[in-house]
């Protein structure tokens, strides 16, 4: 027996439970992993708060992140052998699968090796932020070296992600966040501005940053009717990549801009790279490659126990965090 996380109804961290069950021997083409650490997504919280683009299936179980040690493999599967460091990469839904457990079966694609060098907690925190940075600048954002690019939500992992990649890019990060609060930390953290959407004069701090020629590409994760102020500071042919909704509101999109500055704006999920061969094949190697040789490093902001979970859910709904949430297991 091995003990997993489900939930029997929707509601607040309260409702996570920890209980026994057997794992299943793993089906064509899956890998069974002994879960040393869980990284933690957002994604979680709202499928628990019933508020995700699935429903749950009672008892639910979720994760989407996690890093250990193989322990079994079933038919079809050549990638693998029993004893690899492996860690999982989000590509199935929590209807199907699930890392918040001690021992998991994840399907064959989802799975990956880390390099030796990061620590289970780091490798569990890497691949979620990794990829779904890599693919909004680089597979659909096409960012260059020399453009400038604004971050939205910079302080979560998947912002502290893009620092990393778009200044191995050799662009001119700006950061965005709502105070100047977490400034430093952003500029510590190698962004090479910092702008505060609740503070600042968005559009003129960007076109004063710019010396007036606008962002080229914008990765953004908030929308909303602030993102109007970005689209007037925005370059020829400027990309506006949106990759999440914290604000509900719809995007304040002026005509404008689009029209005469032939502005693409595009919606992108993780998803549309982890459920293509080809690109998910790609993304693997540039962050495996990168973690490798130090360029990019996951950021973990606090790390909690496996039967802290509903502390940690309750953290991660506190907003403190400044990078990655990891469970031990």
């Amino acid at each position: 027996m091995s003990k997993q996380i489900q939930f029997t109804k929707t509601g607040s961290p309260d409702v996570l439970q920890i209980v026994d069950v057997q794992t299943p021997t793993p089906k064509a083409d899956e890998v069974q992993i002994q879960i040393h650490a869980i990284g933690l997504n957002r994604a979680e919280m709202m499928y628990r708060e019933g508020a995700y683009v699935i429903e749950p299936v009672f008892p639910a179980i979720l994760g989407y992140e996690g890093a250990g040690v193989v322990t079994a493999i079933g038919d079809g599967v050549s990638e693998f052998t029993i004893g690899d460091k492996v860690s999982v990469i989000p590509s199935f839904m929590f209807t199907e699968y699930g890392t918040y457990g001690e021992i998991v079966n994840m399907p064959k694609h989802a799975v990956v090796k880390h390099p030796d060098t990061l620590t289970m907690e780091q490798a569990s925190a890497s691949w979620m932020a990794f990829v779904t940075a890599y693919g909004g600048l680089l597979e659909f954002g096409k960012l260059q070296k020399g453009d400038v690019v604004v971050l939205g939500g910079a302080t979560s992992s998947v912002g502290l992600a893009a620092i990393q990649i778009a200044k191995m890019q050799g662009a001119t990060v700006i950061a965005l966040t709502r105070t100047h609060a977490k400034g430093d930390v952003l500029l510590d953290k190698g962004a090479d501005f910092v702008v505060a959407t609740t503070e600042d004069d968005v559009t003129a701090k960007l076109l004063e940053i710019t010396g007036g020629k606008g962002v080229n590409v914008v990765f953004d994760p908030v929308g909303g009717q602030g993102a109007s102020h970005i689209f007037y500071a925005m370059a020829q042919d400027g990309r506006y990549i949106i990759y999440g909704a914290l604000s509900h509101d719809d995007i304040a999109v002026p005509v404008f801009p689009i029209l005469g500055k032939h502005l693409t704006v595009r919606g992108y999920e993780l998803f549309e790279i982890t459920t293509v061969p080809e690109k998910l094949a790609k993304a693997k190697q540039f962050v495996y490659d990168g973690l490798a040789s130090g360029q990019l490093h996951p950021e973990i902001d606090k790390i909690f126990a496996f039967d802290e979970m509903v502390k940690a859910h309750e953290y991660m709904a506190s907003n403190q965090q400044i990078g990655k949430i990891v469970v031990k297991v």
